[in-house]
């Protein structure tokens, strides 16, 4: 099989599997959901890093000498726990996630389902976000999912009960969040959202 320099050489319209997702050598970050390619969107902006940077600094902090452990993107999470990559079908990259079983931690990232997952909003990756990637958390049965909206200053809480993400609560900038995956965190989230350069 040919060496995969760019995703041009890559028919979009195929599946794919992590074996191959394994393969490929091209610059650029890619995931793969249900076996189809999503490019990721070019550097994310400013804003966007400081405001997932901010979630993860908060957390590792809180970690620390803590079973549960805290990953930035970019970091493969293969959410069907399955010990053979050709039939891995779905890897996604998170801007923030929290795995609390040490057993999902491979070399390669996760193999398995994270218990906290943060999404900072970009452009060109919202819908992607918002609907693809809600339906395959829950799926999977992430129990808490946050989706940041960076323009408006807003995290969307959802937890998951018996098997479906509920609305749990809207936060903005003067507001302060309890992680329901970690109840003694309480994050600020007008340090999160400190939009001065």
């Amino acid at each position: 099989m040919a060496t995969i320099t760019d995703i041009s050489q890559l028919d979009l319209s195929k599946q794919y599997t992590y074996a191959d997702y394994l393969t490929w050598r091209f610059e650029g970050m890619v995931e793969l959901l249900k076996g189809y390619i999503y490019k990721m969107c070019p550097a994310p902006s400013t804003y966007h890093q400081r405001i997932a940077g901010s979630v993860f600094t908060e957390i590792n902090y809180f970690l620390k000498r803590n079973k549960c452990r805290v990953f930035i993107a970019p970091f493969d999470v293969r959410l069907t726990r399955n010990l053979i990559d050709k039939e891995v079908i779905t890897v996604v990259q998170p801007d923030v996630c929290v795995v609390c079983n040490p057993d999902l931690l491979d070399t390669k990232g996760c193999n398995g389902t994270p218990d906290f997952i943060l999404e900072v909003l970009s452009p060109f990756t919202s819908k992607k976000d918002i609907v693809i990637k809600y339906d395959l958390y829950e799926a999977a049965g992430v129990g808490e999912y946050w989706v940041i909206y960076p323009g408006e200053n807003v995290l969307k809480v959802y937890l998951l009960e018996n098997g479906t993400y509920k609305l749990d609560k809207i936060y903005g900038r003067e507001d302060k969040v309890r992680l329901k995956t970690l109840p003694k965190l309480e994050i600020d989230m007008n340090d999160v959202f400190d939009d001065i350069l």
